[in-house]
């Protein structure tokens, strides 16, 4: 390779001065007529590139051999039936014909599974700005063509791209797409879930058209059934049952054809409804003012989402002072409203030292029964009363109550502690500066309590006085109880001898009556730490945990056993082994968690295509071929000509091969040595000196 350079021995800009010179002089003595002026100006024009160092440069050519990058597409979309094969068979004999030509290098790229779908935009671009362009003879890409970063693919390609299609002509699927669904939802508030049912590719005639079988499940419970026709949008109502994580599992039974469809693992979905309370709505009945009314009213008050209607009775019907009714500015009880009309708007109501004296009707406490075993909660906060004649024991009310009292009371300084059963149970686990075995520390003291006989079935949690109980839990049909036997909590907020965690205490209490997830006593968590990395906890007043048995999005069984973390909490952490729904029970409890979605993204869409990849073949001028129609033959062409096309043997794809070369060992030789340019300049202006006349007139004379 040979080529003119140029080593100046003065700057450009002086050798650009000498020419301009020289070229002024000759246009100058063509205006005064002198002949010589053409000499001339060659003289000074030889002196500026005598200056400017021309030389012929030449180097060695080197010649490159050309690239092709092979895309071997082994995302999951590919493990379908055949795909892996008919990938194996072509990528092995495209790298045999390959191999086969001369200078070309095979640019293998394996594209990997992602949780985020098949990559191969990124892939091809990453690929090829790792090449040299001029060297890049063509793109040969083995997959079904499900691309999941389309905009990621090269807006060109320097040579053609070929799409070598997986799959079978009479492939086909249906899968279950939700186009809408709600993150947050009201709880017992119905929230709509967008959904169809889609049929894709080569679907048989026996199929086309019929409905599928959806079956819904909410919390692994089978909520309901619906037949629903391919391609008709439903909207599919769903009522989140309680505070938290509400998994809502939408399916349908894979279709009975002669030709089975590609996959079911889009045949369901696993959404995650977080249950949220507008508000919550408590009815709180004071039976007469005392020091602890107001610790009540604080805690309600305190919390902004919570509606309190608090009543205190300041003037019960045996009281006797003379003054009329029509002169009072109290508020009359509406207990018919509040009890009888409006009973099942609240989520919690809360008896605070009530004496049955008359206000209440029996049909009344009779109706609170039935609230509490259809879902109620009732908190009754005892004090001397529950051990008289007035206690809420003797009414309707005292089916439902924990415990029966005995009729005495307790007057003397005790200590609440947690019973073996407290220490397991949610509500009173881990309460702040909890009295531990062999400690010396201890809350605050209480100063009275009424002794109560607990039911069987109840729960005992704290005990007080002579290891009597002092706070007690039971679940009444669908609803839930507690009972205090005390009075005497707001010593704890006003610091008495240290105090104790009374907010923290009540506040349990109370979310536990109102059925928060976060204090069920027997319960199966799953905490997603991170990716498929799951803590899974088992909580229970037992003193043993059962194993876990899960079930995957395959149908395969793992059994995982539990150690104790602490009492009443057995933990393990798992890792799953692909995302996708899975289903957790120890034979008690059972409970559905979706890892990822419950369809992966690569199963959304399992029909091969090329409407991902087709624009960018179609405009490198490349080919798709289908692999069920076997593996091309390989050629080369020049660029230009027609890349792929059908022989007799059959299809065919070439590559253009580039031609590409690059340069060494360079030599400098100048194109006349210094004291040839002088010579030539020296000619050039003798030669105008002789053309002005004088010097050719004297030569003739003489």
């Amino acid at each position: 390779m040979t080529g003119l350079g140029f080593d100046p021995l003065l700057p450009w800009s002086l050798v650009a001065a000498v020419a301009g010179i020289a070229l002024l002089i000759a246009l100058w003595s063509l205006w005064r007529g002198l002949r010589g002026w053409a000499w001339r100006g060659l003289a000074g024009l030889a002196a500026a590139a005598a200056l400017a160092g021309p030389a012929l440069e030449s180097g060695i050519r080197n010649k490159l051999s050309d690239i092709v990058i092979l895309l071997d597409d082994r995302s999951a979309s590919q493990s379908l039936p055949g795909r892996t094969e008919q990938t194996d068979a072509a990528i092995g004999q495209l790298t045999r014909q390959l191999s086969a030509l001369p200078d070309t290098e095979i640019r293998r790229v394996t594209v990997a599974d992602d949780p985020d779908g098949t990559l191969i935009g990124a892939a091809l671009s990453r690929a090829l700005a790792a090449e040299p362009q001029a060297r890049v003879a063509g793109l040969i890409a083995v997959t079904d063509g499900l691309a999941h970063d389309a905009p990621l693919l090269p807006i060109d390609a320097p040579a053609p791209v070929h799409l070598l299609k997986t799959g079978q002509p009479g492939d086909w699927d249906r899968r279950l797409v939700i186009e809408e669904a709600p993150a947050y939802g009201l709880i017992d508030q119905p929230v709509t879930i967008r959904l169809r049912v889609e049929d894709q590719g080569a679907v048989p005639p026996e199929i086309a058209g019929t409905p599928a079988r959806l079956h819904v499940l909410v919390d692994g419970e089978e909520d309901r059934s619906l037949d629903l026709p391919p391609g008709v949008p439903l909207d599919l109502p769903v009522v989140p049952e309680h505070a938290g994580q509400n998994v809502v599992s939408i399916g349908f039974d894979a279709p009975d054809a002669a030709v089975p469809e590609l996959t079911d693992r889009n045949n369901a979905v696993a959404l995650q409804i977080q249950g949220v309370r507008d508000r919550l709505r408590v009815l709180l009945v004071s039976g007469e003012p005392h020091a602890g009314e107001r610790t009540w009213r604080n805690l309600l008050k305190s919390d902004a989402n919570v509606d309190l209607i608090h009543f205190t009775i300041l003037r019960p019907p045996d009281k006797m002072d003379a003054v009329p009714v029509d002169e009072m500015s109290l508020i009359a009880f509406p207990t018919q409203e509040l009890f009888m009309e409006r009973i099942r708007d609240f989520d919690l109501i809360i008896f605070d030292r009530y004496r049955v004296r008359g206000i209440l009707m029996p049909q009344y406490f009779d109706n609170i029964r039935r609230y509490v075993e259809e879902g109620g909660a009732v908190l009754v906060s005892a004090g001397p009363e529950m051990s008289t004649v007035e206690s809420l024991n003797l009414s309707p009310m005292g089916m439902i109550l924990p415990g029966r009292p005995t009729g005495r009371i307790f007057e003397e300084p005790f200590l609440p502690r947690l019973t073996e059963e407290g220490l397991r149970h949610p509500v009173t686990a881990g309460l702040s500066g909890a009295p531990t075995e062999g400690s010396e520390t201890h809350w605050g003291r209480w100063l009275r309590m009424s002794q109560v006989i607990p039911n069987p079935r109840a729960q005992v949690v704290m005990t007080g006085a002579g290891d009597e109980p002092l706070l007690i839990m039971d679940r009444v049909g669908k609803g839930r109880v507690a009972m205090l036997t005390s009075d005497q909590v707001w010593l704890w907020g006003r610091g008495f001898e240290g105090g104790g965690p009374q907010l923290e205490l009540l506040r349990r209490i109370a979310h536990w009556s109102m059925k928060e997830p976060e204090l069920e006593e027997e319960a199966l968590l799953a905490d997603v730490a991170s990716g498929l990395t799951v803590t899974i906890t088992r909580r229970t007043m037992a003193e043993r945990a059962k194993p876990v048995r899960i079930t995957g999005p395959d149908g395969t069984i793992r059994t995982l056993d539990l150690t104790e973390a602490g009492p009443g909490r057995f933990t393990a952490r798992w890792t799953a082994p692909e995302p996708g729904l899975y289903r957790l029970t120890d034979g008690e409890i059972t409970r559905v968690m979706a890892l990822g979605p419950a369809a992966p993204r690569e199963f959304e869409e399992t029909v091969a295509t090329s409407s991902a990849l087709g624009p960018l073949v179609e405009k490198t001028r490349g080919a798709v071929l289908d692999l069920s129609a076997g593996i091309p033959d390989l050629r080369t062409v020049r660029e230009g000509r027609p890349a792929h096309g059908r022989g007799v043997a059959g299809d065919w794809i070439a590559i253009t091969p580039r031609g590409a070369a690059s340069t060494s060992g360079i030599t400098h030789q100048p194109i006349l040595p210094p004291w040839g340019w002088l010579l030539l300049v020296a000619g050039l202006a003798l030669a105008g000196w002789l053309s002005e006349g004088r010097g050719w007139s004297g030569i003739r004379r003489a």
